[in-house]
């Protein structure tokens, strides 16, 4: 192969710069992140369990909520962990397949959201232009078929955009 003739390094790592602050910062810096990471934990969370808790929240719409706000869950628990760990740590690198394995995960729950969202618009749809056919149309076979739809969208939309990434550097 022509290609492979010359000299080349093979990528193993990565190394994270993250914000341009001082040395001093990164424990402020850390804290504020940790403190919103919470924050959304906390209100996914309580979203979640006060919707499958509360008999007069089962419907179509508090269930796509519910599966929102387990997407955005995920979707935060990406990224922040491993950010929060280089804020307060000397190594701030990341190997390539655990960027690729990242990257996967942050694009499966990013798309997942988007499909999420369009479900959530059909259920609205449903509501107001056929009211008298909703329970008919939004069964929960349906809305459960739509979730499911969502997920496996999301995953194959991300193995798409992974599987062409390392293309991008050629």
């Amino acid at each position: 192969m022509e290609w492979m003739d010359g000299n080349y390094t093979l990528v193993t790592e990565f190394i994270l710069l993250g914000f341009p602050t001082c040395p001093e910062l990164q424990v402020v810096l850390f804290l504020v992140f940790l403190t919103l990471y919470g924050m959304i934990l906390t209100g996914n969370i309580g979203l979640m369990m006060l919707i499958r808790t509360d008999s007069h929240l089962q419907t179509p719409m508090y269930f796509f909520l519910s599966n929102l706000s387990f997407a955005e869950l995920c979707y935060s628990s990406v990224i922040v962990p491993k950010m929060l760990f280089n804020f307060l740590s000397e190594n701030k690198s990341i190997s390539y397949y655990g960027c690729a394995l990242q990257f996967y995960f942050f694009c499966a729950f990013a798309d997942t959201e988007s499909f999420i969202l369009a479900a959530m618009a059909y259920d609205r749809y449903v509501a107001i232009c056929n009211p008298l056919l909703y329970t008919a149309v939004m069964s929960r076979g349906i809305c459960v078929w739509l979730i499911a739809l969502s997920y496996i969208g999301g995953n194959m939309s991300s193995l798409v955009h992974t599987s062409f990434a390392p293309l991008l550097g050629d």
